[in-house]
């Protein structure tokens, strides 16, 4: 968590140049080194105490538009909320507690999706809770083959 700094000045340029700084030439690459992490970990790993999730999350989504990769970027999110939510991979028993951790997950990677994917998301929501992926699962990285069947790298 950032103590209010993050706002102050021209961030998208601090940003920038924490990237440059650590030898990335964009801020994807930066996100793409780290699959498993969370937003807040990649701004903390840029900068404690300047830098927040949002903004990484609005140049993420940025380069995504101009590459035409936001189906990359929204299956990228979810590997993101589900190494945070599901630490041991998606789980065996469908008691409530992990009723509740499986829908935090998708929640929370539903707040983050552009418009353009809620369609897309929503039939991907309704398809890992109709038919759950194997127990443990988590995907390393936005090119997992079950996220490949969920979300085609078509363009919305």
């Amino acid at each position: 968590m950032t103590d209010g700094r993050s706002w102050e000045g021209n961030w998208k340029v601090r940003l920038y140049e924490r990237i440059r700084d650590r030898g990335y030439d964009s801020l994807t690459s930066f996100a793409e080194a780290r699959p498993t992490a969370s937003l807040a970990a990649l701004a903390k790993e840029l900068g404690p105490d300047d830098i927040a999730g949002v903004q990484v999350y609005s140049g993420l989504l940025a380069e995504a538009e101009r590459r035409k990769q936001v189906t990359r970027l929204v299956r990228s999110l979810l590997v993101r909320e589900l190494w945070a939510c599901l630490p041991k991979g998606w789980p065996a028993v469908r008691d409530d507690a992990n009723r509740f951790k499986v829908a935090k997950a998708l929640g929370l990677w539903s707040s983050l999706i552009p418009t353009t994917h809620e369609k897309r998301v929503e039939q991907a929501r309704a398809a890992l809770r109709a038919t759950p992926p194997p127990p443990g699962w988590r995907p390393l990285g936005p090119d997992d083959a079950l996220l490949l069947t969920l979300l085609p790298d078509e363009e919305a």
